[in-house]
């Protein structure tokens, strides 16, 4: 696991337990070793090694000591609405499309401008870092607001702009919003932390005729294009009568050329084995938000099924309307949990597999050529760490066990991305959260003179 490299080296971390999801050796990335160091080199990760070993080393590293700590890669949170927070806990207990029609997409026409989105994911980003998330995938309106925030918070985002067919805060129609995205790339194409993606809303929002220039412009771009995709029964069964050839939405995307390595999926909670199949047979990657959909009664990811098919499968929290966090831990855990259930089998989604569908497995569908979701040689210096000093968190006889089933949210100390420390000893570095809370206060107290 030690690589060497002329980068001048600038960190020397020293946890109580590792835990580095490499996937070059399985057979201890995904073990807790003890008694070793990573070596940052600026926004790299340099080396990872004996703690002995890295003394010798690395003599003039001092070493930054984490006692009672595992260290691991951060997280990464592959689907949600991040200013959505700002209407957390505003309209719940009800079905998806009364609380879409007669709550969330009303108030987002009152509300949702280029500052309502700016305080929204500055507070989701606090949140998200406080909890391990290093990464994250938003689909919202003014995605130029979504960068530019989440550059300067100094979090790495995928960025997917809202392609809908009808008028919108961000856009007047479609073609007008793939116009913007391909400005909105070029803009950031060679920036560090933030990549554009397409963001389809979903087959019932977004006619043939849009999917197909998509189809064709991604051709050569290939960005990642993420979209909700049956999402629930009815959509699949609606879509699949005789005015749509009797084709589900999945087989529709395949014959508009969209689903290959690129495509992520959001929820998929109905889907045939012909269509889990076809997802494995290009590459799709799922995006499995279990808390939302058991919120909203959506249905149920069958996610050991679509591994056993072949298919990646990552997790997102979606937006904090339906979740109500952006607690990629207490996903993990709801994620291990319903499987089991859904599958009557207390070995699906066993703890490994849940904790690698945030860190490697999430790494491989961010990227092309993975970079992070590893403590690896040569990979981004994305990492959090968490102490396990408290009662709920003893003996420790199986870590990853505890990781995914414990309590673990409140647990996160350190949070590194792209090698600049954004949480340290569980405070957040660069983030004003008392200022914060008085924008987000004033938020609320105007959304709540109109939604009581």
């Amino acid at each position: 696991m030690t690589a060497h490299s002329s980068e001048h080296p600038t960190s020397l971390l020293c946890p109580q337990w590792l835990l580095t999801m490499d996937e070059q050796h399985p057979d201890q990335g995904l073990q807790p070793l003890t008694d070793q160091a990573v070596v940052l080199a600026g926004d790299r990760i340099l080396d990872v090694l004996p703690l002995d070993q890295a003394r010798l080393r690395y003599p003039q590293l001092h070493p930054l000591p984490l006692p009672e700590q595992v260290l691991l890669p951060g997280l990464h949170n592959l689907h949600g609405h991040a200013a959505m927070s700002l209407f957390r806990g505003m309209s719940d207990d009800l079905p998806l499309m009364e609380w879409l029609q007669d709550h969330i997409w009303p108030a987002e026409g009152r509300w949702v401008n280029p500052e309502f989105v700016r305080c929204g994911t500055q507070l989701a980003i606090a949140e998200m870092l406080l909890n391990g998330t290093t990464c994250f995938s938003d689909m919202y309106f003014f995605p130029e607001v979504i960068a530019e925030v989440a550059a300067t918070s100094g979090i790495r985002a995928q960025v997917c702009t809202p392609i809908i067919q009808f008028p919108n805060a961000w856009s007047a129609n479609p073609d007008e919003a793939l116009d913007k995205t391909l400005t909105l790339h070029q803009q950031y194409q060679a920036h560090p932390l933030v990549r554009v993606a397409f963001g389809p809303h979903a087959p019932y929002t977004v006619d043939d005729t849009t999917l197909n220039r998509l189809a064709d412009l991604n051709a050569s771009l290939e960005l990642r294009v993420q979209m909700h995709l049956h999402e629930t029964a009815h959509e699949v069964s609606e879509a699949a009568g005789p005015e749509d050839n009797g084709i589900t939405p999945i087989q529709r995307m395949d014959q508009l050329g969209l689903l290959n390595e690129h495509f992520q999926a959001v929820h998929v909670t109905c889907i045939s084995p012909e269509d889990m199949q076809l997802l494995a047979e290009r590459g799709v990657t799922v995006v499995h938000c279990p808390q939302s959909n058991l919120k909203l009664a959506s249905g149920f990811c069958p996610v050991q099924a679509l591994q056993n098919a072949g298919v990646r499968v990552v997790l997102g929290t979606d937006g904090a309307a339906s979740n109500n966090d952006l607690d990629l831990w207490s996903e993990m855990q709801t994620a291990a949990l319903l499987a089991k259930a859904v599958h009557q089998d207390a070995a699906a989604l066993p703890a490994t597999a849940a904790l690698k569908m945030v860190t490697c497995d999430a790494g491989k569908a961010y990227s092309a050529k993975p970079f992070t979701g590893q403590i690896r040689s040569g990979f981004a210096a994305d990492l959090c760490s968490l102490k396990l000093d408290q009662p709920d968190c003893w003996p420790l006889h199986h870590l990853t066990s505890q990781l995914v089933y414990g309590r673990m949210g409140d647990k996160v100390q350190q949070v590194w991305v792209n090698g600049q420390q954004r949480v340290k000893d569980g405070k957040l570095v660069d983030i004003d959260l008392l200022a914060l809370k008085d924008q987000v206060r004033g938020w609320r107290d105007a959304i709540q003179a109109h939604h009581p």
